[in-house]
């Protein structure tokens, strides 16, 4: 574990954290980093079979305060910025999702109309990328996101912050949802700034 990982892992991390008044990460424990894509063994049931295998992973995030990376995807996150694909952003936003005991695509929001308000912009933008997915269609938010609610957001949170403009312009309410959450509004900070001034 060099500093080079240790930073460029805890920069990107706590970009989900700036202005929001909250702990920093206070479930996890140990965050495992990995050279290179890594062989995860998985357990799966559809109905009575169990389906078993070794499935290639880029990242995960447990709910028992651990956190895995490919450090070579690290890497390609931090050298494209405006890719929409972030492991560290995606890996983190889960454990933000679940700092209120379940990861369910919905983090701690503190009050009941911002729960009402993102049950309602996740769920419906939810279902149309899902049923999107279904019938083949495209869609700007990558299809991984139609996985469940949690990968959902953690999805989305790549976008929010690496594509806010397409995000803003394409789903204006979930950019408004995300940019509540997170306390920031990154796609102003991709708009060039205009003309100085007495320029």
């Amino acid at each position: 574990m060099s500093d080079e990982v240790r930073v460029t892992i805890a920069a990107q991390a706590c970009v989900l954290l700036l202005h929001r008044d909250t702990e920093i990460y206070p479930e996890l424990d140990t965050v495992l980093v990995y050279p290179s894509t890594y062989v995860a063994k998985t357990k799966t049931h559809d109905g009575p079979v169990v389906i078993e295998g070794d499935v290639p992973r880029l990242g995960e995030s447990w709910e028992r305060g651990l956190v895995v990376l490919a450090w070579d995807a690290v890497r390609r996150g931090t050298a494209n910025v405006e890719d929409g694909h972030n492991v560290v952003l995606h890996e983190f936003a889960h454990q933000l999702d679940q700092e209120d005991g379940t990861m369910d695509g919905a983090p701690d929001l503190g009050t009941t109309a911002r729960y009402a308000t993102w049950a309602r912009v996740l769920g419906e933008e939810y279902a149309d990328l899902v049923e999107r997915v279904h019938r083949g269609r495209g869609s700007d938010i990558d299809r991984y996101g139609a996985t469940s609610p949690p990968e959902f957001f953690a999805v989305v949170t790549e976008m929010f912050f690496e594509k806010p403009a397409a995000l803003r312009a394409r789903h204006p309410e979930l950019y408004a949802a995300f940019a509540d959450f997170y306390q920031q509004d990154p796609e102003s900070f991709a708009r060039p700034a205009g003309p100085r001034a007495g320029a």
